[in-house]
């Protein structure tokens, strides 16, 4: 285990469990996409979140922030969004001293602990790719040198499903990059019936933060100590590479793959599984938590064909079918 003590880690562990009740203060439902969110932060990756306007992604966000006490900053992608206004640029300036000019280099708004990339679809791919560049290396590079980003640094992107008019589509290679894709669907009636409630009364809500940015680093770090038996990480690798045309899919999928998963796909999978463990307070993966972080994990590192276009299979039922196709490992503590 980490370097913690007992008590450290059963407070940082019991505070995370609170932290999806304290932003349902604010956010109604959605339950399940707070989890996966949280589940993206300990496990030290990104996540893309695909939803309609209107359904409170960028306050899910803001909230998160609040309740983590994290630096939080907004930036709404354009077509004339440039790579410096996202990563910085250098500023001359004068010293009054001594009267002599020099570059200074002004931090963009990359420079945070979570950063919403909305509408990320928007924005044209060098701007694209100058941000995707900050999220692998946890750095910016900038006239030959380095300025690394803070600690934790998670960028969460939004994009509009059903408008594409006008947007430039991430390409496979740079959506592989981000660790989840998170749906947002709906509220049930009910929910909304809440929503209306809650957002035309005057209703102040009083935020508790309840993990600093250290307590974060720290969490991040115990995720990797959770344990995944040898059948389970070779359970991971038969999903993985079961999504790979040429390997032994099922007929239900064989027809609609065009380009399966990568090794990082299986990466991601035991990450985010472990995270999902430590959030629910345990320190051993089990099948279950597997099954329920695939989706969000492989929806987005499987390119479908034109078939599957033609018989209107999404990569929620070929994820859905891998998931049934695939044996279970018999003793999955082996």
């Amino acid at each position: 285990m980490s370097k913690l003590t007992e008590q450290q880690i059963n407070t940082n562990l019991e505070n995370l469990s609170l932290v999806v009740d304290e932003i349902g203060k604010v956010i109604v439902g959605q339950k399940d996409v707070i989890e996966e969110l949280l589940i993206a932060i300990i496990a030290g990756g990104h996540c893309l979140l695909e939803g309609v306007p209107g359904l409170a992604k960028t306050l899910m966000v803001s909230t998160l922030a609040k309740t983590v006490d994290l630096n939080f900053h907004r930036v709404q992608f354009t077509p004339d969004l440039m790579p410096s206004d996202i990563i910085g640029t250098e500023i001359l300036e004068e010293d009054h001293v001594s009267g002599k000019r020099f570059f200074k280099f002004q931090h963009g708004p990359v420079f945070t602990n979570i950063l919403l990339a909305d509408e990320i679809n928007r924005t044209p791919p060098k701007t694209q790719a100058a941000l995707l560049e900050a999220m692998q290396e946890k750095r910016v590079s900038y006239g030959g040198k380095n300025y690394p980003l803070p600690k934790p640094f998670f960028v969460l992107a939004t994009q509009n499903p059903v408008e594409q008019a006008g947007t430039y589509t991430l390409p496979e290679a740079q959506l592989d990059r981000f660790l989840m894709l998170v749906r947002v669907g709906y509220p049930s009636k009910d929910d909304e019936i809440e929503i209306l409630n809650r957002t035309t009364s005057n209703t102040n809500v009083e935020l508790n933060t309840l993990l600093t940015a250290d307590d974060i680093i720290c969490i991040q770090n115990l995720v990797r100590d959770v344990e995944v038996s040898p059948a389970l990480l070779a359970y991971i690798t038969d999903i993985v590479r079961a999504t790979r045309p040429g390997e032994h899919l099922s007929d239900s999928l064989k027809d609609y793959i065009r380009w399966g998963a990568g090794p990082r796909a299986g990466q991601a999978l035991v990450m985010c599984a472990k995270a999902k463990a430590l959030l629910d307070g345990r320190f051993s993966v089990t099948i279950d938590d597997i099954h329920s972080i695939a989706p969000a994990v492989l929806r987005h590192r499987i390119l479908l064909n034109f078939q599957a276009q033609a018989d209107n299979v999404i990569p929620d039922t070929v994820v859905k079918d891998l998931l049934a196709s695939v044996a279970k490992p018999i003793s999955p503590l082996a």
